[in-house]
């Protein structure tokens, strides 16, 4: 594990803005030279002797303490060449009132007469001091979202003001909520953090005269000085230390038991003789999550027994912080699982269409919407085509969703006209609830016709780029939402030509804050036009990047919704690739399925294909005439595969069965099952289809 080092001083008037410990002294004083000029407080004083000092050492060796917790936003009152500034405090600490009072002459601490190294910043001694640190601090921990900002947050609002290094431990894995974990409880250095070595604004060492003291080995690399993971033991000192929540020095009896077990065979030499460490427990709201180490090298002021309380601070604002996080990330979690599979991991691949989708939530703070695209295949090559969107943005609104979808693909699937689709997804969402509101347009493309029909329940108009460049928004009718009842749905025919792409949408795409949904609209014919330009009048657009393109129309004030977007490119069948018959559905149907079928191959130059054909056609024809009432229909589909597909009037579907050896029948359908590439039936409002496909060579 790496250290992250960090400071929070300011970088002064000709210094590298690159450092972030703020300007150091290059070149010692010279003799002589004037003193520093006289620094203003905030409310404007002058202060006296002592307050501010450089950050160096002079030629004479002894270095003054500059006031880190002075007031930060100080200037001088007149500033001379050459003259070095005094270090700010750190921007999230508060200044600490009478620590001129605190300091020494000689630059030594007044209450233990020891000196203060320099670049080390003032013991807290009042209680006012505390209190104003942990405000600060606190509100810095607080503005984490997840759980590397919080942790972040607990480093740098306690190094270097409270201590010189903090080692934080977090439960590996975290707990989520109520449930409770299983196994041993482990611990892992989540991260660590120390007061960084000076060097100057250029990255230069500093001279001798002004390099600070060397630090202590025992805080310079601490990763590499403790173990990465450690498993609490029941009934240990660290399992007894942990239970009691409250922080406590390192010279403690349970401290002293504890931290070998905490930082391993090494970790001794990272604490501190005396009361310079301080091991707190993070507890959440219903267990502990973690602990944290706070450290303070030798030479300074040791802990003393009202920073225990600081400690305590620190640490709950942190562990409840932390467990505020989880839940949050497991929420985001479940919300981008629901939203995942609601919506469909990949589109089907029929014949004679190509489809892309997008879809982008709102924002990052809410990922889960009403949003939906399908695209789901018909008898008969067919393919719908869906898009629509509930109204809100919470998981109420992405569990309609999830059901009106599946009704959707449930009454797809009984091959229902669109006018009719809508009719029932109005019953149903008003079987949801009296305020279940969402629109939808529902189109279903036939390739043999190079036919669209369309019908609208109050969604915004597709839009449909012809082969030559130019767009158009397509007039279909409206419509009531799905939800408000009691409304007729009516359904339009197209043409869709060969070459054309279908763009779907749902009104994120084209309507926000900063525009109308009729001027994003304009604005969508315009881009797709313009984007068509770039490939040529006989060239479509990928439909790939067409997506892309369509999706940079959005500006950074219009994502106020969530986007769903579907593009269908009509590639069609052309007429001369289907054979289509009628038969009667009579005995002789069988042995007529057979002879035209061979037609159709010889013409398409398939007679390798003949053989299988002709016996699975004779197979499929003779179970629907022995139920039938009313003609057969029979059609050959040439693609890159050869699609056959038998319709009569029975709604009854096939099943696959084992045939006995003594049955004289149901080995039609084994035959089509080994025979054929792939096969299926399909139940429609006037009987079935079945059908199979066989591979081309």
């Amino acid at each position: 594990m790496t250290e992250q080092p960090t400071s929070f001083e300011r970088p002064q008037q000709g210094a590298d803005p690159a450092e972030a410990r703020g300007a150091l002294l290059r070149t010692p004083k010279p003799p002589g030279s004037p003193a520093l000029p006289v620094q203003a407080r905030a409310d404007g004083t002058p202060s006296g002797p002592g307050t501010a000092t450089p950050c160096g050492k002079g030629k004479d060796g002894k270095g003054k303490e500059p006031p880190v917790n002075g007031p930060e936003h100080s200037q001088p009152a007149a500033t001379e060449p050459g003259a070095h500034r005094p270090r700010p405090a750190p921007e999230a600490i508060p200044p600490q009132p009478g620590a001129d009072q605190e300091r020494a002459p000689a630059g030594q601490e007044r209450r233990t007469g020891r000196g203060l190294p320099p670049g080390r910043p003032m013991p807290m001694r009042r209680d006012g001091d505390r209190l104003r640190f942990v405000g600060a601090a606190t509100r810095r921990i607080a503005r984490g979202l997840d759980l590397d900002e919080i942790v972040m947050g607990l480093c740098r609002a306690t190094v270097p003001t409270f201590s010189d290094a903090i080692l934080v431990y977090l439960r590996d894995p975290l707990p989520v909520g109520d449930e409770r974990p299983t196994g041993p409880v482990v611990l892992r250095l989540r991260r660590t953090d120390r007061i960084p070595e000076e060097r100057d604004t250029d990255g230069v060492p500093l001279p001798p005269a002004f390099e600070p003291e060397p630090e202590p080995p025992a805080l310079t690399d601490l990763s590499s000085l403790t173990t990465e993971l450690c498993e609490v033991r029941p009934g240990g000192a660290l399992n007894e230390v942990l239970r009691g929540v409250r922080p406590v020095f390192a010279d403690a009896p349970a401290a002293r038991a504890a931290l070998p077990e905490l930082l391993g065979e090494n970790g001794e030499a990272v604490v501190p003789d005396g009361r310079h460490a301080i091991l707190a427990p993070l507890r959440g709201r219903r267990r502990v999550i973690g602990a944290a180490l706070f450290l303070r090298r030798p030479e300074r002021p040791a802990f003393e027994a009202d920073d225990l309380l600081v400690a305590a601070q620190l640490a709950t604002h942190s562990a409840l912080g932390i467990d505020k996080a989880v839940l949050y990330g497991r929420e985001a979690y479940i919300a981008d699982e629901l939203q995942r599979t609601m919506l469909p991991e990949t589109l089907p691949r029929p014949t004679g269409v190509r489809l892309a989708s997008r879809y982008l939530p709102a924002a990052e703070t809410a990922r889960v919407g009403g949003d939906w695209y399908d695209a789901i295949p018909l008898p008969g090559s067919r393919v719908a085509l869906v898009v629509g969107d509930v109204m809100g943005h919470s998981m109420t609104s992405a569990a309609i969703m999830g059901q009106l979808r599946t009704t959707a693909q449930t009454l797809a699937g009984l091959d229902l006209p669109p006018q009719e689709v809508l009719h029932h997804l109005d019953e149903q969402a008003q079987r949801l609830g009296t305020d279940r509101m969402a629109t939808c347009l529902y189109a279903v493309y036939d390739p043999v016709t190079h036919r669209i029909t369309i019908a609208n329940a109050g969604h915004p108009p597709p839009v449909l780029l012809h082969l030559g460049g130019r767009a158009e928004v397509l007039r279909v009718p409206p419509g009531a939402p799905i939800g408000v009842g009691g409304v007729d749905f009516e359904a339009v025919e197209l043409d869709a030509p060969a070459g054309a792409t279908l763009l779907l949408y749902t009104d994120g795409l084209v309507e926000s804050r900063l525009r109308d949904v009729w001027t994003g609209i304009e604005q969508l014919r315009e881009k797709l036009a313009a984007t068509a330009q770039l490939t040529g009048p006989d060239h479509p657009p990928p439909l790939e990047a067409l997506c892309d393109e369509v999706l940079d129309m959005l500006g950074p004030g219009d994502r106020d919704d969530d986007i769903a977007l579907l593009a269908a490119r009509f590639d069609g069948i052309a007429p001369s690739d289907v054979a289509y018959w009628t038969l009667e559905p009579e005995d002789s149907a069988p042995g007529q399925a057979r002879r035209l079928a061979r037609r159709a191959l010889a013409r398409w130059d398939l007679e390798d294909l003949s053989d299988s054909v002709e016996l699975l056609v004779s197979e499929v024809v003779t179970n629907a005439v022995r139920y039938a009432s009313r003609p057969v229909t029979l059609r050959l589909l040439r693609t890159h595969v050869l699609r056959c597909e038998v319709g009569d009037d029975v709604p009854q579907l096939p099943r696959l069965r084992q045939a006995r050896a003594t049955d004289e029948g149901g080995r039609g359908l084994y035959l089509v099952n080994k025979l054929a590439r792939r096969w299926g039936a399909t139940r429609l409002s006037t009987g079935k289809v079945v059908w199979f496909e066989l591979n081309r060579g």
